[in-house]
């Protein structure tokens, strides 16, 4: 691969689904190749749904120092001086108006919040729990953060970042455009993975964290290719000067990407940055 040029100064990954495998790791080839972009003058950037408090550990793991996007946008990080540098949370009073507005539409919902702050974790509402890929390896190092509760008012004792829903009946798609037409008049909605639909503030997207860490490191949207595989990635490869989706990507994100690569198990972004690097 040659390193003296590449056409883009910055590339944006998304973990789950993009970067890492199902075992929490990112294969050597794929590794190589963000180097030798790196080599060749292009920045790398995490952009992830995660809090920080769920990212961390994982971008120490991988000798991480840079940027990273976090809480679809609302966060930015340093990861070698392991601090918080902007966090946007999600207004209470806000979220339960959406909730209230929500749930005499389509009934309740299971709900979660995720916690503002570097350490912040999860606490789980009645009837929440977390739903695994019976195929992901746990990461070794991932830290125990979720909290069940026993009430519902305690999702609100303390600023949070972002909610989880969750309906017995609707899908992540259905659940989705259902709290969008309800309750879209108090918050934004996203799905970013199975199981996960995600309550933002307005206007939050991973393109707004993206676009902030972009301008620190004196770059455009013109100088950025980003890669994804759900929903929650749309704004982010709309922003970006090209987009790339993964094979196995949500229909939603293919329908908008410019170019679709192979899936986060067979090293899709290795190959379009192998093909990038040989210009």
């Amino acid at each position: 691969m040659s390193e003296d040029r590449f056409p883009y100064r910055l590339i944006a990954t998304d973990l789950d689904g993009t970067l890492l495998r199902r075992d929490q790791t990112i294969s050597e080839r794929t590794r190589a190749a963000l180097a030798a972009a790196g080599a060749a003058g292009a920045a790398h950037i995490v952009a992830t749904g995660r809090t920080v408090a769920w990212t961390r550990h994982i971008l120490d793991d991988l000798g991480y120092t840079g940027l990273a996007v976090c809480g679809q946008g609302g966060q930015l990080y340093h990861a070698g001086e392991h601090r918080l540098l902007t966090s946007v949370t999600l207004d209470r009073t806000v979220a339960r108006r959406a909730l209230e507005a929500l749930e005499a539409r389509i009934g309740p919902v299971a709900v979660a919040a995720s916690l503002d702050g570097i350490d912040g974790g999860i606490a789980m509402g009645p009837g929440f729990a977390w739903r695994r890929d019976p195929e992901a390896v746990p990461h070794p190092n991932a830290p125990d953060l979720a909290r069940p509760l026993t009430d519902r008012d305690g999702l609100w004792d303390t600023p949070i970042s972002k909610l989880y829903l969750r309906h017995p009946d609707l899908s992540d798609d259905r659940l989705a455009a259902a709290c969008t037409e309800a309750a879209g008049a108090y918050a934004a909605f996203v799905v970013s993975g199975e199981d996960l639909v995600e309550m933002l503030p307005l206007g939050l997207t991973k393109a707004t964290g993206l676009s902030l860490a972009a301008r620190r490191l004196g770059v455009t949207a013109a100088d950025t290719i980003a890669f994804g595989d759900m929903p929650n990635d749309i704004p982010m490869l709309s922003w970006a000067g090209h987009g790339v989706a993964m094979a196995d990507a949500h229909p939603a994100l293919l329908a908008v990407a410019d170019e679709v690569t192979a899936g986060h198990e067979a090293e899709g972004i290795a190959k379009v940055l192998e093909r990038l690097l040989l210009g």
